[in-house]
């Protein structure tokens, strides 16, 4: 057991641990360890010789009244002592001190030496486990890129990233994508799992809203520094997405700069997507005007929120004129869907007899009543 200290300081310098928890582990193992090859209802302590640097095991007993009910109890017995046999050792012992038998686990040859190899070999696989399980957990969200080591029959596909291989299943691959042993890809941490019998277990996802929130941090400056806020996401994926996004600094244009000249940095994520469309609308806090920006491309003509009982906003009423209808609702209800799945409202269309002009102006109704005035009398 002599320099188990030096070991510690190798183990956590190979693992990337930190000393004092491959100590605690070691510790652990040698308590453990003693439990077995010694007597498991014993009460043990892992001690620390900085001299010598090793570990001694000690059985911890202590002294209490002689009509102790604990001593009549098989299993919390071999923990206690009473105080008339302590005092046959020592004269000065007092009920609540502590007595120390020193183990030597080399004494149990090599039943001792197999077993404590066993459980530090457990443990340390233990304390590199919960150290991978924190790391990853801290990064649910967060983008993470990796080689593709294998792909099984249900499509699943499984990425080495770092130190650990994660999976992406089926359902959290955009729809038409496919993958190749070999190739590189982006996703973002979905979830962090750990069971025993199983270990680790992370899943990743190329269809969150997260991950196009990741995509387009990595892609535009002024959202990695914190200039432009994405407030919301929502998306089909492979097939379009809206992006709400507000600008901190005055003199920034938040849909500008996360599209980029010619549209250049919104198109590179796009092509991460699969082609997906994405919609840049500027956030607003006031909630009827963002939700007519949701609505876009169609133009909308008044907006009203309906409350619940709770005084939260459950329910939008979107007047538009006729012609505006289809292009509220989108190909296959695509844009309607992402609008409530933006604004977390549902969203219910009234057409008005009003109509758009070329210029996307809403006229008057032939009756010459204006719209908008028409809508709130």
């Amino acid at each position: 057991m002599e320099k188990i200290l030096d070991i510690a300081e190798a183990i956590a310098h190979e693992k990337g641990l930190s000393s004092e928890k491959v100590i605690t582990a070691l510790q652990t193992a040698f308590v453990q360890t003693a439990k077995r090859v010694i007597n498991y209802n014993f009460v043990y302590e892992a001690q620390i010789d900085k001299e010598t640097k090793s570990i001694n095991v000690v059985q911890i007993i202590t002294v209490v009244a002689d009509d102790d009910a604990r001593l009549s109890d098989e299993e919390l017995a071999p923990a206690f002592i009473p105080i008339s046999e302590a005092r046959e050792y020592d004269d000065q012992v007092e009920i609540d001190d502590q007595l120390q038998v020193e183990h030597n686990l080399e004494e149990y040859g090599r039943t001792g030496a197999s077993q404590l190899h066993r459980e530090i070999e457990f443990h340390i696989q233990r304390l590199v486990e919960d150290e991978i399980y924190n790391k990853y957990k801290s990064k649910i969200g967060t983008l993470v890129s990796g080689r593709v080591t294998r792909v099984d029959s249900q499509q699943a596909t499984y990425i080495e990233v770092d130190e650990i291989r994660a999976v992406l299943p089926m359902k959290s691959r955009i729809k038409g994508e496919f993958f190749d042993v070999g190739d590189h890809i982006k996703a973002v941490v979905r979830r962090v799992n750990m069971d025993k019998e199983h270990g680790i277990s992370i899943e990743l996802s190329r269809t969150s809203p997260k991950f196009l929130e990741a995509l387009l941090e990595l892609e535009v400056p002024e959202i990695s520094d914190g200039t432009v806020i994405i407030e919301k996401a929502a998306r089909i994926p492979g097939e379009r997405a809206k992006i709400a996004i507000l600008s901190t600094h005055p003199q920034v244009d938040a849909v500008g700069a996360t599209v980029g000249v010619k549209g250049v940095r919104i198109n590179a994520v796009s092509d991460e997507l699969i082609g997906e469309n994405i919609d840049c609308i500027e956030y607003t806090s006031i909630t009827e005007l963002f939700v007519s920006r949701t609505m876009s491309p169609a133009i909308i003509s008044h907006v009203e929120i309906v409350k619940n009982e709770d005084g939260e906003n459950e329910k939008a009423i979107i007047t538009l004129p006729a012609d505006q209808k289809s292009k509220a609702i989108g190909k296959s209800g695509i844009n309607i869907r992402l609008a409530s799945m933006l604004t977390g409202m549902q969203i219910e269309l009234v057409e008005s007899d009003s109509v758009t002009n070329e210029d996307g102006e809403i006229e008057e109704p032939k009756d010459g009543v204006d719209a908008l005035e028409a809508l709130f009398n």
